[in-house]
C-alpha cells in the first residue's frame, strides 16, 4: 500500500497520510463497529477527490479494488463512515461557504463545513437550515446530505433532501457531473453523452421505466424514509429528471460529494415552547394525532418517556429536581411554535393547549428564552445517557432510528417496550414522537458475549416489529452497514435488486463505499464489533441524540 500512497501523494494536492495513529482513529465513527482503512487522503480541491476517484477506477479495472469512503466528522451511527480502503476526510480542507444569497436564502457549500457554524452564519442573516441534527455543533454538511439527516424541526419542514437544490459530484471513475432537476429535452440531451455520466442516466432510466409497479411498492406511510435507494423521486410524470434525490441519502455509496447548493427558511428565535405530561401512552398518542390534524402544526413534536427521565435521574438526581417531579409521567411531549407572525404564532399555540389540557395531567407554556431553559433541560437531558457508563455498560446503537405511521405511535412503544422486557433490557425512549420516529438506544457490555447476542437479538425482533407495523428502518440516520442485512425484509427481493443494480449502475467496480446500504451481514456486522464502543471523539462537545 505505501506504493499507492506514494503515487497519490505525488499527484494530489492535499495530504496523504498511512501513519498507525491515524489509521486508528478513522478505523471508528459513532458506530459500534471498527474498520482500519489503508491510509487517510484529505483532499484540498475537488481536483483531489476526481484525481483519487480516477487512480482506484484503474486499479479497479485491472482487478485490484481499493475502496473510497467519503468521511465528514466521523458522528456516523451506522457504520457508513468507515472503510478498509481510502478514507476521505473533508473537513480539513473542504469547508468553505461559497456562495450565500441572501434575497433567495440559497447557499453553496462544501461538504467539509461543520453543520453549526453554517448555522451560525445564516443565524446572523436571519435563516437557517432546518433539517439540522442533533449532532449538528460537531457534525459536517456532507453528512447531513449523504444521510440525508434530520432533526427536531422535520415535523414542520422536513428532512435535508427538501432543501438540497443541487449538487457537484465525482463519479466513481473521477468524471464530474452537476445534478439538479432538468427537462425532458434536457434528458434527452443526457441520454445521448457518450460519457460515463451519460450511460448512467440512459440506465437509470431504462432501469425505472422498465420497474414501475416494483418501485410504487417503495412508498410507506411515514414522514421519512432513507432504507435504501430513492428510486421515487428522480423522474416526474412531466418527464423532468434529478439524479439529487438518489445522491442525497445515499451515503457516499453512488458518487462523492463536493459541492452542495442548499435551500434556507426565515428563521425566527422568538417561539412558543410547551411542555406536556402525560399519565398513559393513550393519552399521549390522542394528543399526539390531533396536534398533527390542525391545519398548521409546532416545528416540532418531540418526546421522552418516563424510563429515560429515570434512568437520568439514577445517573444525576438533581438534574431534572427543579423542572420535572418524581413520579415521573409516562411520558412528556414537547411542541414548540416559530412562526413569524406573532399573532398567528400566539393563535396556534393556545389551540395546542387546548389539545394537550384535554389529555395531560400538567402544561408549562414559555415564550421568554430565559424561562423555556427548564423546557430545553428536560428535552435535552437523555445526552446524559449517552454518556453513562458502569462497569462496561454503556447506551449503544443498535436499534434506533425506526419510524413507523403516525397512527401507530403506541403500538410502536408498547412493542419496544415488550421486546425490552423479554430480553432483559431496561427500556428507555425519546425522539420525534410527531413522526414516531424514535430512539432506543440499550445499556449493554459489548465485551461480554451475552450482551453481545443480546444486541443483535434486539435488532432481529425490533426491526421486524417495525416492518410489521409499516415502517421504515431508517428514518433520519440511514442504513449504513448496521441496517444493510435488513434492507430486503423491508422491501423485498424485487426491490432490493433494484439497489442493486442501481449500485451497479453508478458503480461497476465495487470503488465507493462497499458494504454500505448494500452487502453487508449480520455475520459481517458481528466481526466488526469493538468491545471498547465509546463516544471519546464527541465528549468535547457533548454528544447528542
Amino acid at each position: 500500500m505505501s506504493k499507492i500512497a506514494h503515487y497519490l501523494q505525488e499527484h494530489l494536492v492535499g495530504e496523504v497520510m498511512t501513519s498507525a495513529d491515524a489509521r486508528r482513529y478513522f478505523s471508528t465513527d459513532a458506530s459500534i463497529m471498527t474498520v482500519v482503512p489503508a491510509l487517510v487522503v484529505y483532499p484540498r480541491n475537488e481536483n483531489d477527490v476526481r484525481k483519487a476517484a480516477r487512480f482506484t477506477w484503474q486499479l479497479a479495472e485491472r482487478g485490484r479494488v481499493i475502496p473510497i469512503t467519503a468521511r465528514g466528522s466521523g458522528t456516523d451511527q451506522t457504520g457508513a463512515a468507515l472503510g478498509s480502503g481510502i478514507i476521505m476526510a473533508f473537513p480539513a480542507h473542504l469547508n468553505r461557504i461559497l456562495e450565500l444569497d441572501i434575497k433567495t436564502g440559497s447557499v453553496t457549500v462544501e461538504p467539509g463545513i461543520n453543520f453549526g457554524k453554517l448555522q451560525q452564519t445564516l443565524h446572523t442573516h436571519g435563516r437557517f437550515l432546518p433539517s439540522y441534527p442533533s449532532s449538528l455543533e460537531y457534525s459536517t454538511v456532507g453528512g447531513a446530505v449523504a444521510n440525508n439527516a434530520s432533526g427536531e424541526k422535520t415535523f414542520k419542514y422536513g428532512d435535508t433532501q427538501a432543501y438540497v437544490r443541487s449538487l457537484r459530484a465525482v463519479l466513481a471513475n473521477g468524471e464530474v457531473i452537476e445534478t439538479g432537476r432538468i427537462s425532458k429535452r434536457e434528458l434527452q440531451k443526457k441520454l445521448g453523452l457518450s460519457t460515463f455520466e451519460g450511460e448512467i442516466y440512459r440506465s437509470l432510466d431504462t432501469l425505472l421505466e422498465e420497474n414501475h409497479d416494483a418501485i410504487d411498492t417503495m412508498l410507506r406511510d411515514t414522514s421519512k424514509n432513507n432504507t435504501g435507494y430513492n428510486l421515487l423521486d428522480i423522474k416526474q410524470k412531466d418527464g423532468s429528471f434529478d439524479l439529487t434525490p438518489l445522491l442525497v441519502g445515499s451515503q457516499g455509496t453512488l458518487a462523492i460529494v463536493t459541492e452542495a447548493t442548499l435551500q434556507t427558511e426565515v428563521h425566527n428565535p422568538q417561539t412558543t415552547l410547551m411542555m406536556a405530561s402525560f399519565d398513559s401512552l393513550q393519552h399521549a398518542e390522542q394528543a399526539i394525532m390531533e396536534i398533527r390534524a390542525m391545519a398548521e402544526g409546532p416545528s416540532l413534536l418531540e418526546m421522552i418517556d418516563g424510563h429515560a427521565l429515570r434512568q437520568v435521574s439514577e445517573v444525576n438526581v438533581n438534574q431534572l429536581k427543579s423542572v420535572v417531579q418524581q413520579p415521573f409521567p409516562a411520558l412528556i411531549l414537547f411542541a414548540e411554535f416559530d412562526n413569524a407572525k406573532e399573532s398567528l404564532q400566539k393563535k396556534l399555540a393556545k389551540k395546542a393547549a387546548k389539545i394537550f389540557e384535554k389529555y395531560a395531567v400538567s402544561l408549562q407554556t414559555e415564550t421568554e428564552l430565559e424561562h423555556q431553559q427548564g423546557i430545553i433541560k428536560v428535552r435535552e437531558a437523555v445526552a446524559t445517557l449517552l454518556s453513562k457508563s458502569e462497569n462496561g455498560t454503556k447506551s449503544v446503537p443498535v436499534a434506533d432510528d425506526a419510524i413507523v405511521p403516525a397512527d401507530r405511535f403506541r403500538e410502536y412503544v408498547e412493542g419496544t417496550y415488550a421486546i425490552c422486557d423479554k430480553l432483559g433490557i431496561e427500556p428507555a425512549l425519546w425522539g420525534h414522537a410527531g413522526d414516531a420516529n424514535l430512539q432506543l438506544l440499550p445499556f449493554l457490555n459489548l465485551n461480554q458475549v451475552g450482551d453481545r447476542q443480546k444486541a443483535f437479538r434486539l435488532m432481529d425482533e425490533y426491526y421486524k416489529m417495525v416492518i410489521n407495523l409499516g415502517g421504515a428502518i431508517s428514518g433520519e440516520r440511514n442504513d449504513g452497514r448496521l441496517r444493510a442485512p435488513y434492507v430486503e425484509q423491508q422491501y423485498g427481493t424485487e426491490v432490493y435488486s433494484l439497489f442493486q443494480k442501481t449500485k451497479a449502475i453508478f458503480d461497476p467496480y465495487g470503488t465507493l463505499n462497499p458494504g454500505v446500504k448494500l452487502g453487508t451481514t449480520v455475520e459481517d456486522i458481528k466481526t466488526m464489533v469493538r468491545p471498547d464502543y465509546n463516544l471519546g471523539q464527541a465528549y468535547s462537545h457533548l454528544p447528542r441524540s
